[in-house]
């Protein structure tokens, strides 16, 4: 994979019960190698940060160290490999990062794993570690509190496979035989120059900013048609985050 690269995404939500209700909204995500970090020049800068407080948990001062530590706790060694991420940038300051995605490599060049990592609206964050199959498919337990109209529990099944010209990632929520919501992701590639990084702020400025509030005003609207909030658990292994 070559990078750095931005994609342009449509990103949509569809929920099927207690009601149904889909939205969907575009935004756009980078894809980097955490061990090459995107240069821009300082007018640009602004718009396109990468922090690596803004990820994972840790006392590693870089993304990277991040990466290797989270890999650690779970048994995986990737002897210097590359790790390829799908994320958003800070822009003017702020980052709201739903779903960022790491590509884990061997030092061969063979797919490890694939991290998900997770941030819902209350600066918590949780990642999942998953090994998947040719076609970029895996299943894993919900663990993490994300919608407060979604308790915790039932399975994922999660599609990532390599990004390339195009890009598709998929979570379906599975509980009891139904799956009452699926998040997908769907983008294009190119290059990550500077004016297409200027043109990204263009046509989508303040996005971090942006996809929060959208998704705020999608709980406000389900709420108002009658949604029990579920309370968040308190034992939860929580990951703040602060932005």
């Amino acid at each position: 994979m070559i990078t750095p690269a931005l994609y342009a995404t449509r990103i949509r939500h569809v929920r099927t019960e207690p009601v149904a209700n889909s939205f969907e909204y575009r935004s756009y995500s980078w894809l980097i190698d955490i061990d090459d970090l995107p240069r821009l020049p300082a007018l640009l800068r602004p718009f396109a940060r990468f922090q690596a407080r803004d990820h994972f948990d840790g006392p590693a001062p870089d993304l990277r160290g991040r990466v290797d530590g989270f890999l650690d706790g779970h048994g995986v060694d990737l002897d210097g490999g590359r790790v390829i991420a799908l994320l958003s940038a800070r822009v003017l300051g702020y980052v709201f990062n739903p779903l960022s995605l790491y590509w884990c490599y061997d030092s061969a060049g063979a797919l490890q794993c694939v991290i998900a990592e997770v941030h819902n609206t209350y600066g918590q964050r949780h990642s999942y570690l998953v090994h998947t199959d040719a076609r970029g498919r895996a299943t894993t337990d919900k663990k993490f509190y994300v919608s407060p109209f979604n308790e915790v529990d039932g399975r994922y099944a999660m599609s990532f496979p390599e990004p390339g010209e195009s890009l598709t990632a998929t979570i379906v929520l599975h509980r009891e035989g139904h799956a009452p919501f699926t998040a997908s992701m769907r983008g294009q590639r190119s290059p990550a120059t500077n004016a297409n990084v200027l043109r990204a702020q263009l046509r989508m400025p303040l996005a971090p900013l942006m996809v929060s509030a959208r998704i705020r005003r999608q709980a406000i609207a389900l709420w108002a048609r009658g949604l029990p909030i579920m309370p968040r658990p308190k034992t939860i292994d929580r990951q703040e985050v602060h932005t």
